[in-house]
């Protein structure tokens, strides 16, 4: 079983709205001396370029482009569309239009084709060329990052390096450090090294290295 079509308030309302708003462009420009097939021409421009208007809008707003030119004929379909709603709600006398209004009304069909033109075909944007665009930067690049020049130094002479002064140890721990040594030797069959005789003395590193060396 097919389910029931219900009508949608919104669409309907939408419907309603386009309608008299349609016949209220239809009467002033019938009202402006445009009759027969022209009268109903005009609410169909104004509704189209007002559509693909808001159609231009949302893609450059999705695109991240600029959307000025986009809202600037929207505007103008929109403002078309308003004044022909209040215009015919009794503000006007449709029986003696002003000039100006005939003015606005005839100028329209050449103002809609070149909002729709530049709406449909916009000015493509100038592109740098890459080309020249990549030496310029090519050649910033390599003047900022060349190195500066550098003066040459007189070579400075070496001075010779001193010897160590030979540390002190006293004899007692010199026999000490021998004793250590062969109960190191005795209980793990390898020599007693620095680092383990420094820690079990407990003295600084090149006292251990002298006492060290005297062992050997």
């Amino acid at each position: 079983m097919l389910p029931k079509a219900r009508p949608d308030a919104v669409l309907v309302q939408a419907v309603i709205a386009g309608a008299l708003s349609f016949a209220h462009l239809h009467d002033l420009a019938e009202a402006a001396g445009q009759a027969g097939w022209k009268a109903w021409a005009y609410p169909i421009s104004v509704d189209l370029l007002l559509v693909a208007a808001w159609r231009r809008l949302r893609l450059l707003r999705d695109a991240g482009d600029p959307v000025r030119s986009a809202w600037t004929w929207f505007t103008v379909a929109l403002a078309a569309s308003l004044g022909a709603n209040v215009a015919t709600a009794g503000l006007l006398d449709l029986g003696h239009v002003p000039d100006w209004l005939r003015i606005l009304v005839a100028g329209w069909p050449a103002l809609a084709f070149l909002g729709g033109t530049l709406l449909v075909h916009p000015a493509p944007a100038i592109a740098p060329d890459p080309v020249t665009t990549d030496e310029t930067e090519q050649a910033v690049i390599e003047r900022d990052t060349a190195p500066e020049p550098v003066a040459e130094l007189e070579p400075v002479p070496a001075l010779p390096t001193p010897l160590p002064e030979p540390v002190p140890v006293p004899a007692p721990l010199v026999e000490h450090a021998r004793k250590l040594a062969a109960d190191h030797l005795a209980r793990t069959g390898t020599p007693l090294d620095t680092d383990t005789l420094r820690a079990r003395l407990g003295v600084p590193a090149a006292m251990a290295d002298a006492i060290t060396a005297q062992l050997a």
